[in-house]
């Protein structure tokens, strides 16, 4: 079944086809780093990431670049109000940038380009676009001529009218029409300047997208993603740019664009103060909980954010880790079974089943991803498959003598499917992902994990002895504040569970 995606430029669902054939290329507008990186930041960073490791499970060869704008009127602005040197400011958020993205398991990308590293990238292609006609200089400004590039409007699907009434347009006597576009701005005293053929200045956010994607990707990549509020401008202007400067067309083949993140329904914004960042989400939430989160729903749909929904998905997630975790029970216990099959229950029907479920999760797992990345479809086809497992691993515990090879063998696949589905495609692990960043960082991680395990080790202590209230003592108590202890024939393992109410 081939892969559909719903292309933004045709507004419909198209068969994907890469430029070549077993290669993706993929361009994803990465943050402006003046702060932390907020939810609405991690929803297209979390869902890209699961893009490029599904199509690397269906066997392409992918190149993965993502950029850094590190130099804007937001940084500028923000560095002065830090008393930082812009530069400095947003080299410290690149930093916090992969904290947070390590925390969510979002792979790094092949490319990172920052935008103060590819100058002369920038000024070339502006340079192109002035001797072509599609710019002009006016005072140290170079503006893009929208009315030179006759698809203007293509992607949004507006006309310049349209576009002119819905866009908060800066009022520029400069300009010749009100949608033109800064491609360089003059320098301003005590900002950061490079020396290009207008003066000293810096470069428009548009022109830095096309110019780095250009550079790593060439005309006509396969995947370009971001936000639905990066549609217009941002990409109806990367498309006018690129197109003009390489007179050719198509820009890109395929754009992806993630919906909102709502709070209460309403749009997240920092004017409505309902504006989270995922620092702030990771104190109360592990990584895992939040990256499950954001794929719980489809991309493009809008995404409601509260914390009870975080505390239903972190419960829903426990389920899909315990169906690992007993089928790893199954892999550890002695193999009584023998090649004749002694020792397996006389019943086994159920192996039949099992192995058929195995075969419908990865067909339901693949049919959702093929449909346009419908993580949601995807994650509700492996809890059908947790269902089953779960009954599999039962049917196993009652034989009398104890799993035998065929039990060894099924519940090898089952833990490698949810290996490779649930944590290699849709990147959360299944092993418990530690703290929340709450109270400090890993160093209260490290401490908290330390205590559980020695508490762990005076129960074991207690067991043996047959001091069965004590160690249930224990047990209870560390469930109380938010430890699930299970013991297995390897014996105790244990993880937080936040979904527990209090643990907050």
């Amino acid at each position: 079944m081939k892969i559909r995606v719903y292309n933004t430029l045709s507004k419909k669902k198209e068969d994907f086809i890469p430029r070549r054939n077993n290669e993706v290329s993929m361009y994803v507008c990465g943050p402006t780093t003046y702060n932390y990186i907020h939810l609405g930041n991690a929803r297209p960073l979390v869902f890209f990431d699961t893009v490029r490791r599904y199509l690397e499970y269906c066997g392409y060869k992918v190149t993965y670049v993502q950029n850094f704008t590190d130099i804007d009127d937001k940084i500028i602005n923000r560095a002065r109000e830090e008393n930082m040197d812009p530069l400095e400011l947003a080299e410290k958020y690149i930093g916090e940038y992969y904290e947070d993205a390590r925390r969510l398991n979002v792979r790094d990308a092949d490319v990172s380009p920052r935008v103060t590293e590819h100058m002369d990238e920038i000024i070339e292609m502006i340079k192109v676009l002035v001797y072509k006609g599609h710019a002009y200089e006016v005072q140290g400004d170079v503006y893009f001529d929208v009315l030179s590039f006759k698809d203007y409007g293509k992607l949004s699907g507006r006309s310049l009218d349209e576009m002119k009434a819905g866009a908060r347009v800066e009022v520029d006597e400069k300009k010749r029409h009100p949608l033109d576009f800064a491609l360089w701005k003059a320098a301003k005293e005590g900002e950061p300047s490079w020396d290009s053929p207008w003066g000293k200045g810096r470069p428009g956010w548009h022109i830095e997208c096309s110019a780095m994607s250009l550079k790593y990707l060439d005309m006509g990549f396969d995947i370009h993603g971001g936000g639905a509020d990066l549609i217009f401008p941002h990409h109806e202007n990367e498309i006018a740019q690129a197109e003009a400067y390489a007179s050719e067309e198509p820009f890109v083949r395929y754009w992806l664009h993630n919906g909102f993140i709502t709070v209460n329904e309403e749009k997240m914004s920092k004017s409505l103060g309902n504006f989270f960042l995922v620092r702030d989400i990771l104190k109360k939430f592990p990584g895992d909980v939040v990256r499950f989160f954001l794929l719980s729903t489809h991309y493009r749909s809008p995404l409601d954010f509260d914390d009870e929904k975080l505390k239903a998905n972190a419960r829903a997630l426990e389920r899909i880790k315990a169906c690992a975790a007993s089928l790893e029970e199954v892999l550890v216990q002695e193999e009584k079974g023998t090649e004749d099959g002694e020792g397996e229950p006389k019943d086994t029907e159920y192996l039949a089943q099992f192995a058929e479920a195995l075969k419908i999760a990865r067909e339901k797992f693949e049919g959702a991803m093929n449909d346009d990345f419908n993580t949601a479809l995807a994650i509700a086809a492996l809890f059908d498959f947790c269902r089953e497992a779960n009954t599999f691993v039962r049917n196993v515990n009652s034989g009398a003598t104890g799993p035998g090879k065929r039990d060894m063998e099924l519940a090898g696949q089952g833990k490698r499917l949810l290996e490779e589905l649930f944590e290699g495609v849709l990147g959360i692990p299944l092993e418990a992902a530690g703290a929340p960043q709450g109270k400090g960082s890993d160093v209260y991680f490290k401490l908290s994990s330390g205590l559980v395990e020695l508490l762990l080790k005076v129960r074991e202590e207690a067991r043996k002895k047959k001091d069965w209230p004590t160690a249930d003592f224990i047990r209870d108590e560390l469930g109380r504040l938010g430890v699930e202890v299970k013991d297995t024939p390897k014996g105790p393992k244990w993880n937080f569970d936040f979904s527990k109410e209090g643990q907050h």
